[in-house]
């Protein structure tokens, strides 16, 4: 089992920034892919970014390329979603999963994954 629990949503402004952040526990294979992936209202889930948790590959979405970053710091079991630029369009609950094995044709989609955790609120105001 993996418990995912996320921090660091909040309010900003378009052209700000945030950072979200994932404590992971629970068996470390289980968790070699974890990724974000955020849902707003009426829109169907993203999967915005997602890491190789035991290498240093990342994948995005088109969507937030150049704009989001993912890391890890595998010490404190931890994956960070870095935001910069944020826009309107942005606002979403935003979710971490994990999985132990992900096709690579679903890295990007919701459904490659096992586990995620509750969620945490972005509101990107204009």
């Amino acid at each position: 089992q993996v418990q995912l629990v996320e921090s660091g949503g909040g309010s900003g402004q378009a052209g700000g920034s945030l950072r979200l952040s994932c404590a992971a526990s629970g068996y470390t294979y289980s968790r070699n892919y974890m990724g974000w992936f955020r849902q707003a209202p009426g829109k169907e889930r993203e999967v915005v970014a997602a890491v190789d948790t035991r290498g240093s590959d990342t994948y995005y979405a088109v969507s937030v390329k150049v704009r989001f970053t993912i890391s890890q710091d595998n010490a404190k079991n931890t994956v960070y979603l870095q935001m910069n630029s944020l826009k309107p369009e942005d606002t979403a609950m935003y979710y971490c999963e994990a999985a132990e094995t992900v096709y690579q044709w679903l890295l990007l989609h919701v459904s490659g994954y096992e586990y995620w955790g509750q969620g945490t609120q972005v509101t990107v105001s204009s």
